[in-house]
């Protein structure tokens, strides 16, 4: 994310044994495409639902339910067709990890060291599991901010891992470095496989086989079943500013390819079989956060601070288009819906962008957006850094993002369901819209 901090510091298809029936990005492989046709053009609102705080978490569809985390502390499963709540869990943390849903149960990570597991229907506990904590990746003058010698928190660092289930296992990444495999029915430990660095990953299952990265720079691909590394691939290291290092984005696999991005700048593709490099498109210095979305051979991903969607051969790495979204970062990871795509962007709109024409269909903006955007766009409409961020002090670009993000900006990850586009945003609402 070069340019923001620098800004900022002036001032394949899933295997047959998946039993989910709700996950992350739609399928257990992370492709990120959903059956839907998707609307081709905006009509309105079809309810909205507000939590008391900011939404990471991507929700998930089951059953004609939405579940999704907030940082409110709560699990929320509201009725899919009027936003009506069902009920809500509470947790001793925030819940920046997106649920998946199996076998009557709901499944995610809390910021209170707990995995949990509770009922779809009612919303009680069935069992907890106590990792050995849940954090931020932290290290000392960190994107060059100040003091120097003084060990702190990643701001960027916004989701936990999210979890995926299949062959009655449930696997995900925790902060404490650890990949765990639990019993999808009763919590027990399965098995866990250590990296050298907190895992905030998502897994992707693919073929048997684990695929998931850690913030002590390796891809991992290991056996689901007994969690034996079956390789490792290294990305680019930073142990100057700890700026460009570290896997955040979850990874997706087709066709035999893994594909994830990078905060070393990279989009990796790599050989699923062998670990071996394939290929890497370089951003120039713009971190990779959100998946991948995978169809027809092409890949679809977006940058932080360059504000690009780009599309590359899933073969070859070679660009076939990009657009430009005028510098305004993209966390959220993409979801294809019949010729449709759609994003969030931290300037607080949802990107709906027509996959035959290549262009911008139409966008819909927050309420925070609409309320705040303008003191915080500048006069070319690009992120007014200046106006939020006073200068390198660790507080005061904590406190810089803080104010970026009251434009309503979507970190959530959009997801489909018939004709309708659900979506979270750090305005503390669940929009549906169609």
């Amino acid at each position: 994310m070069h340019r923001l901090i620098i800004v900022s510091l002036l001032l394949l298809c899933p295997p047959i044994f998946a039993q989910q029936t709700g996950t992350f990005r739609g399928d257990a492989a992370h492709t990120g495409v959903y059956a839907s046709s998707g609307p081709e053009s905006f009509h309105k609102i079809k309810w909205q639902f507000h939590t008391g705080g900011q939404i990471l978490s991507s929700p998930v569809v089951a059953g004609g339910s939405v579940f999704f985390g907030s940082n409110d502390h709560h699990l929320h499963a509201l009725d899919l067709l009027t936003g009506a709540e069902k009920w809500k869990f509470k947790t001793g943390g925030r819940i920046p990890s997106s649920p998946a849903i199996a076998n009557g149960l709901v499944y995610f990570l809390s910021y209170d060291g707990n995995f949990y597991a509770v009922d779809e229907a009612s919303g009680t506990l069935k069992w907890k599991f106590a990792t050995e904590g849940e954090r931020r990746f932290a290290a000392k003058h960190l994107h060059g901010m100040d003091p120097a010698t003084e060990t702190m928190p990643d701001p960027f660092d916004f989701y936990l891992s999210s979890p995926v289930v299949a062959g009655g296992l449930v696997y995900f990444g925790s902060s404490d470095s650890n990949v765990y495999a639990l019993q999808s029915t009763t919590g027990a430990l399965k098995w866990k496989f250590k990296t050298g660095e907190v895992v905030h990953s998502s897994p992707a299952l693919a073929d048997g086989t684990i695929f998931i990265g850690s913030w002590d720079t390796y891809l991992y691909a290991l056996d689901a079943a007994s969690g034996k590394e079956k390789w490792r691939f290294k990305t680019g290291a930073d142990h100057e500013t700890f700026n460009q290092v570290g896997i955040q984005a979850s990874p997706a696999v087709a066709n035999g390819i893994v594909y994830f991005g990078c905060r070393d700048s990279n989009l990796y593709a790599i050989d699923a079989n062998s670990g071996k490099k394939l290929w890497a498109y370089n951003n120039k210095g713009s971190w990779v956060i959100g998946s991948a979305a995978l169809r027809n051979g092409k890949v679809y991903f977006a940058t932080s601070d360059t504000g690009l969607l780009n599309v590359v051969d899933g073969e070859s790495g070679v660009l076939l288009y990009a657009i430009d979204f005028n510098h305004w970062p993209m966390f959220s990871s993409s979801a294809i819906a019949g010729n449709m795509l759609y994003i969030g962007s931290h300037q607080g709109r949802l990107l709906a962008i027509d996959l035959t024409s290549q262009k911008l269909a139409w966008t819909f903006e927050t309420e925070a957006a609409k309320k705040n955007g303008t003191a915080f766009t500048d006069s070319k409409g690009a992120p007014n850094y200046e106006a939020a961020f006073a200068d390198s002090f660790y507080d005061d670009v904590v406190s810089g993002i803080q104010k970026m993000l009251t434009v309503g900006a979507i970190l959530s990850s959009p997801t489909v369901a018939g004709d309708t586009i659900l979506f979270g945003s750090a305005d503390g609402n669940l929009y549906a819209i169609t």
